[in-house]
């Protein structure tokens, strides 16, 4: 294959538009100690802080069990960032947001400390002009997201006055199954309306996700062929290099179908194949993003075994680092069938998208690091080359890479300069980092940002959480039946294991390579 060099272009001219500040409000963490909070929470408010984008009325009150002071909790979010922070530590910026950061301590079962975190907050309010706007973020074990909620209900700090608001974020998983993500859902809405939660994924802040909908909705050239009578299939793909390290108790509770399907990999399915919203406005595209899920063909039991495929990965070799199977990692039960790897055959029953399989997949420990959307369209009639070898003529594909190097690139047959009519596949690449005078990110920084301005358009509803669910609940259903017959192993650092090639072999079809 040839690369077509990406020009060198100067920033976009949009680029030098200035987005508004966020509104004037506390950021209250729940689980402040944990590594979300220092990884990546606390570098976002950074990158935010560096860029202009944080309200001058703004505060961050950590809240977490251990007893502590301001100024300890200052210190360690500071020793944070310098850790963890994306890009260099100005002392400037990083003193401007630990000046702004509070401590309020105590048992997330205890009414008692949402009672003192109601004074804390009046009183941070009153010397720091947050307006009483509060975002709660529950950075916590998904078992405490109903308690904390139900005792910031209990404690009348989910009440939105005149003129303020109060808005819930929770992170990921959103439930087990469909039942418990509808008790969840039923357990936040009892304190905060619908419309005062923010249900986070963090892939939906990732530049490239975002800009599927640009790329389909504001170029003519894509949407008109965005239909089955253009396009051969769809492929998606989630690979991760790491292994379940220390996570195994976690991990070995939840596995790679629940962990990544119903949300990541569902997300980018639904933005891939959703009609053209009637606006650009949250609730349009949400909803249309709904409808593209719900269209999703239900399995039966059959249908499982025929389309779906888990794997767990054996001991290996990642980038030239021995790693032990899975079922020797701390915390995993050493008979342990939860999947690491997971591969499915969709189909979506509408009119754009009958008879165009959607191929997902996601795994750990694989070969490469990768996340991508290829699209693959139709082959053009080969009569006019039928006296050249037809297997050199490439697929035409648009792929949109969505980590670690965010872009996309449209691959196409192009005539190898000379006398004779020889054809090379070669690819158009663009890259964000290239184009755009982005800088790095963790992105939570655009999520951060609409929770403060109040832009739910990259947030779940409850019903777009249940609906991926109903997809996923026949395969948990089929395979609490099957025990662990169906697992098969593959060697850390490979593509994943045989059985999911078959899958699209069956069809004269065959997965990108991820290495």
């Amino acid at each position: 294959m040839m690369d077509v060099a990406a020009p060198s272009l100067a920033p976009h001219a949009g680029a030098g538009h200035k987005p508004r500040a966020g509104d004037p409000c506390a950021f209250v963490i729940f689980g402040a100690a944990g590594d979300l909070t220092k990884r990546l929470l606390l570098p976002a408010l950074y990158n935010l802080c560096a860029a202009a984008l944080l309200p001058e009325d703004f505060a961050v009150v950590g809240v977490a069990r251990a007893d502590g002071t301001d100024d300890e909790f200052r210190r360690q979010m500071a020793d944070a960032l310098r850790q963890f922070a994306t890009g260099g530590v100005d002392a400037h910026t990083l003193d401007d947001l630990i000046e702004r950061c509070y401590y309020a301590h105590g048992d997330f079962d205890d009414p008692a400390t949402y009672d003192r975190l109601k004074v804390r907050l009046r009183d941070i309010g009153r010397s720091n002009g947050t307006r009483d706007n509060c975002l709660f973020y529950l950075a916590t074990p998904p078992n405490l997201f109903g308690p904390i909620t139900c005792h910031l209900g209990d404690a009348g700090l989910a009440e939105a006055s005149e003129g303020c608001w109060r808005r819930l974020i929770v992170e990921k998983p959103f439930g087990f199954d469909l039942a418990s993500a509808s008790a969840l859902n039923k357990e936040l809405l009892r304190c905060f309306p619908e419309n005062q939660i923010f249900r986070i994924d963090h892939y939906l802040g990732k530049e490239t996700v975002q800009n599927i909908m640009v790329l389909r909705f504001a170029n003519g050239m894509f949407e008109p062929i965005w239909n089955r009578d253009h396009i051969d299939h769809v492929q998606i793909t989630v690979a991760e290099t790491v292994s379940v390290e220390n996570r195994g108790k976690l991990y070995d509770r939840t596995g790679a179908l629940r962990d990544m399907v119903p949300n990541h990999l569902f997300q980018l399915l639904a933005l891939t194949a959703m009609e053209p919203p009637s606006h650009f406005e949250a609730d349009a595209v949400r909803s249309e993003k709904l409808k593209a899920i719900e269209a999703i063909r239900p399995l039966s039991e059959a249908d499982v075994w025929s389309d779906v495929v888990r794997g767990q990965y054996a001991a290996g070799r990642v980038k030239g680092k021995m790693v032990p199977a899975y079922r020797e990692a701390p915390g995993v039960a050493r008979d342990s069938v939860t999947e690491t790897y997971v591969a499915m055959r969709l189909a979506i029953d509408n009119w754009r998208w009958a008879g165009v399989p959607f191929y997902l997949r996601t795994g750990k420990s694989l070969a490469a690091r990768k996340t991508e959307i290829a699209v693959r369209f139709r082959s053009a009639p080969l009569a006019l080359f039928r006296d050249m070898p037809v297997e050199n003529l490439a697929q035409n594909l648009l792929v949109l890479r969505i980590q670690p190097d965010e872009g996309a690139a449209l691959h196409f047959n192009a005539k190898i300069p000379g006398p004779e009519v020889r054809i090379e596949n070669v690819r158009m690449n663009f890259k964000y980092e290239d184009y755009f005078d982005a800088a790095p990110s963790t992105g939570y920084e655009t999520l951060i940002y609409d929770c403060m301005t109040g832009d739910p358009m990259l947030f779940q509803r409850a019903v777009d959480i249940e609906a991926g669910w109903r997809v996923v609940d026949p395969i948990l259903a089929a395979w609490r039946e099957a025990g662990g017959r169906d697992l098969r192993t593959y060697p850390a650092g490979s593509e994943g294991p045989a059985p999911a090639q078959n899958l699209l072999a069956a069809d004269n079809r065959q997965w990108r390579v991820i290495a």
